[in-house]
């Protein structure tokens, strides 16, 4: 081709050297154009053909590889190729134009294969498995080998020397690669380690306060994992620190089906007393104790006359207490609830007592494990259990506040 140029030029009454010259131009000109039509070609028809195929297909994984654009990055290739045969028109810069056309080649490959590695991770994602068992970190360390090897070809084409040749030297440098990629190592490590053990998968809540983690586990990559707060704040942390330290995973309450509530009210010990008639008769009244009240009143009766008790002193026999009927109300109570679950333990227990007064704890779960649910449902049972309090002549422990001293004050 650039013979052909030249004899033309020369033919046109231009001289040696201007013809040279001018030959050249044409024919990288030439080149170019033919790079243009090529790449016109493969992405205006060959690409369009390949979507309107693909959009009649039944597969879906060629529809994902559409949508990653993986055909138009492998196009790219084509000009590189017109580029690379057509060094042999320049044979002084051949071995270079090759070189750098060859390595341009590789570094198309190394992009749709990338691509590719996504299109992959896209599609698994989409399956129930990827949510305990990620690859993202696996697919990701093949990234890094597939770049590795793609640098040391263009390295190794551009020096024109054997890929082994640097292969060898590299293991000289292999303790300033294992620094280099040391997060990477521990990050692979651990997330084998995660996988394994099914210590974490995407969408636990997990809680870690020494690192501010309170929330769904969103993605879990080679390096980091990442968590999206209850308050919407993302956290990221290393995939180690899971490892080599402990964090609290709530899986087991969402698969459980129920959420536990225990927490406490404090009843001041000063009105802690046994129940006379009047109490009794009252009690009686109350639809979930009334049974419980008619029962042990008799069977506080058998016990105290069996065993001859002096009814001179309450302090002698067997009486109820104002804190005992309590504590029988609120168990009723409970496993009446509607909204707790009757499957698993229901518990109302005394604590020990405190500068704060007598602890009453409740112990149950919910049915639901949703955080909203869960709250309201909780917030309804004490809300009705501190107001019912008094009805037990009971009464709850607060530190004196600026009313109750005014109050003294004016008495």
């Amino acid at each position: 081709m650039l013979d052909l140029f030249k004899e033309r030029f020369v033919d046109y009454g231009l001289n040696e050297n201007l013809a040279y010259y001018l030959s050249n131009i044409a024919t990288v000109l030439t080149i170019l154009v033919a790079c243009v039509i090529s790449n016109v070609i493969t992405k205006k028809l060959t690409l369009r053909l390949l979507c309107f195929y693909i959009s009649r297909s039944k597969a879906k994984w060629d529809d994902v590889f559409l949508k990653k654009k993986v055909f138009n990055r492998l196009a790219q290739i084509v000009p590189a190729l017109i580029i690379h045969e057509s060094a042999v028109f320049f044979p002084a810069y051949q071995a270079w134009i090759q070189r750098i056309a060859f390595s341009y080649i590789i570094l198309i490959v190394l992009l749709t294969l990338n691509r590719i590695i996504d299109s992959i991770d896209y599609i698994y994602s989409q399956h129930d498995v990827s949510k305990t068992r990620p690859i993202k970190g696996y697919l990701q360390v093949l990234k890094i080998f597939l770049a590795t090897v793609a640098v040391i070809i263009i390295i190794s084409t551009l020096i024109d020397r054997s890929p082994w040749l640097l292969l060898s030297g590299l293991g000289a440098a292999t303790a300033v690669l294992i620094l280099i990629f040391q997060n990477t190592i521990l990050g692979l490590v651990s997330g084998i380690q995660l996988a394994t053990n099914n210590m974490i998968q995407i969408g636990d809540w997990i809680e870690m306060p020494s690192h501010g983690v309170d929330g769904n586990v969103i993605e879990i990559t080679l390096h980091t994992v990442k968590v999206r707060n209850w308050d919407k704040t993302i956290v990221t942390i290393p995939p180690q620190v899971l490892i080599s330290e402990s964090f609290k995973n709530w899986k087991g309450m969402q698969e459980a089906g129920g959420r536990r509530i225990k927490r406490s009210i404090y009843l001041d010990m000063n009105s802690i007393k046994f129940c006379d008639g009047e109490m009794l008769e009252r009690f009686k009244k109350i639809q979930y104790i009334k049974e419980y009240i008619e029962i042990k009143t008799k069977d506080i009766e058998n016990y105290n006359r069996e065993y001859n008790i002096d009814n001179a002193s309450i302090v002698n026999g067997r009486h109820l207490t104002n804190i005992g009927t309590f504590r029988a109300y609120v168990q009723r109570y409970l496993k009446n609830h509607p909204r707790l679950n009757k499957n698993m333990s229901i518990m109302v227990r005394q604590l020990e007592p405190c500068e704060h007064g007598l602890p009453i704890e409740i112990y149950a779960f919910t049915d639901t494990t949703n955080w909203t649910e869960y709250e309201t449902i909780q917030s309804d049972i004490f809300d009705h259990i501190l107001a019912i309090v008094p009805e037990f002549d009971l009464k709850i422990y607060q530190n004196p506040s600026g009313s109750d001293i005014r109050a003294l004050k004016s008495n």
